[in-house]
Parts: C-alpha cells; structure tokens; sequence
C-alpha cells in the first residue's frame, strides 16, 4: 500500500510521534495503520511524543577534550532529578566524546552509533525519554580546536568530572611549555564561568549588541543637553566601558582584579617560553535563553489527583 501524505498525517494524530517517524513506520510496515502505530510503539516514539511539549529546561552541560580539540554540550531535561540520573549523566558525557570524533553538527551526532545499544545517539535519547518519563533535548553542540597549544575544559561546580551547570572551553595557540599552558588556560575558564563575555574581541561583537548600546548611550547623553561633539565623546567612552564588562580580551582578570585579559595573555609568553593566542573561548549555561513555564505545583498536584 503507498504510503500517502494523508496517512502520515492520520498516524501523527493518532500517535502524537513526528513526521518522518511516522512515514518511516508507514513504510516499514506496508501502510498498515495499526501495524504502523505498534510500530512506533515498540520504539517508543509514540510515548516519547506525548512528552515533546514539555519544556526541558533542566539537565547538564559537558565538556570533553581529546589531543588539540574539545566539545560542549548540552542536554536537557524538565527536571533537575532527572539531571542526578546515572543513565543521564552516562548519556550527556558520552555525546560530548562522540562529539570529539563527529563535530559540532547535531544531526551528524544523532545519526551518530551511540556506544553498546545498537542505537543511534538520536535514538538512545529517545529511549532515555520512555526509560526515565520525562522529555528531554539535545539543545546545542560547539567545538574549539588549536594547531599547536592546548584546549582547556572547566565545569563550575561540577557534579562530576566533566558535567555540570556552567561549562567552558578555552583554546590558546602557542608552542610554548604545555603544561603551563594549561594552567593558564584553567584561570582563563573560571573567569570566562564567573564573567560570561559575549565575544573574544571587540571586532566578534555582535554589531546590533553594539547599536542597541550605542542607542541606549546617545539617550542618556543627549539628556545631559550638551552639545553634540561633547555627546559623541561621552558615548565614545561609554562604549568603551560597555567593552570592557562584555569582551573577553578587554574585561579584567578576576584573578587579580587588575589585569586586562588581554595583558594576561601576552604576559603569558614569558613563562611558557613562547608567544601565546587566545584563540576562542564556549561558555554554556543550562538552560540559558530557554523560556520557563511558571507552574503552580499545588494545582498541578490537585489536577493530577482529579485525573
């Protein structure tokens, strides 16, 4: 039997799972509709659908290294129990090594052989979804790379060695002695969790950041009623203050409080014996940006025990 649009669209009804899951199940079972829906049910694509509206704003960052390069990812869950899960834990520290070999390209992960299962990671996540009851994502992927030098994780308050809330990667560029390299690189990464920096350098900061700054500045200027000249240079300095609290290599080390990053870096090179580049940093924090649902835990309780 072909497998029509309009059948797929009845099975996705039906069964709540998404579209090329429900075409693939058409298809492996020969249009039969029932045959269809077990289909999915076996695979646990239709339960895990009735979870797919929740919102996962939980669940853990990981960071990985390997040799020169090192990933960040992240997965979420609707709940911060699910984020103690041991299964869960395992799942997210290892798609961030799959990461390592595949990239920070989400679908070629999902395609990706998750280790032992005879899953792909995709899949895996799925039956993680059924297995523990709650929805879960794999938001966002990101990788840094050197061709000489070092690629330094760090996790604030890490739950366990390479998992937690607050992940960061910090590549330096230099040929100099790794091992110091490495220790510099761990300062740069808890300043980078504790000051979020939105870009490296002034030059990678997003350029409508910057207007919205330069527009919110002129205002508070020209309420001064001074003469335009005497405006421009007040917003000037202003900006560059503006810099100095959002740009990495411009924000003062919180290490000692005095130095910028910048001159932390080229200071560098005389005790790793070699010239030294900040070439990147990824900063992930759980959660950050997802829009929360504010619930009311005693009716949702009271909705659940009139159900």
């Amino acid at each position: 039997m072909a497998v029509t649009a309009a059948l797929v669209k009845e099975l996705r009804e039906k069964t709540g799972a998404g579209m090329m899951d429900c075409k693939k199940a058409l298809t492996e079972t020969n249009g039969d509709l029932e045959a269809a829906i077990d289909w999915l049910r076996t695979k646990g694509l239709a339960a895990a659908a009735k979870k797919s509206g929740r919102v996962a704003a939980e669940g853990l960052v990981a960071v990985a290294t390997s040799g020169l390069k090192g990933t960040a990812v992240e997965i979420n869950s609707e709940t911060d129990f699910v984020a103690r899960n041991d299964t869960f834990q395992s799942f997210v520290a290892n798609v961030a090594d799959l990461a390592l070999a595949h990239g920070a390209d989400i679908e070629a992960l999902n395609a990706a052989a998750y280790p032992d299962s005879g899953r792909t990671v995709a899949e895996e996540l799925t039956h993680n979804i059924v297995t523990i009851g709650e929805n879960m994502t794999f938001r966002r992927v990101a990788e840094l790379s050197v061709t000489d030098g070092v690629v330094v994780p760090y996790v604030h308050n890490a739950v366990k060695a390479g998992l937690g809330k607050i992940g960061v990667l910090v590549a330096l560029e230099s040929t100099g002695d790794k091992h110091k390299l490495e220790s510099l690189g761990k300062q740069i990464a808890m300043h980078v969790a504790a000051t979020a920096p939105q870009s490296l350098s002034t030059d990678d900061l997003d350029p409508e950041a910057v207007e919205r700054e330069r527009a919110v500045l002129v205002e508070q200027a020209r309420d001064s009623g001074r003469p335009d000249e005497i405006i421009a240079k007040m917003v000037e300095g202003r900006l560059r203050k503006f810099y100095q609290e959002v740009v990495l290599l411009e924000q003062t080390f919180v290490i000692d409080n005095e130095t910028k990053i910048a001159k932390v870096v080229e200071n560098a090179a005389k005790d790793v014996g070699a010239p030294v580049t900040l070439a990147g940093f990824v900063r992930f924090q759980l959660g950050e940006g997802i829009e929360r649902e504010e619930t009311d835990f005693a009716a949702e309780v009271a909705a659940q025990l009139a159900s």
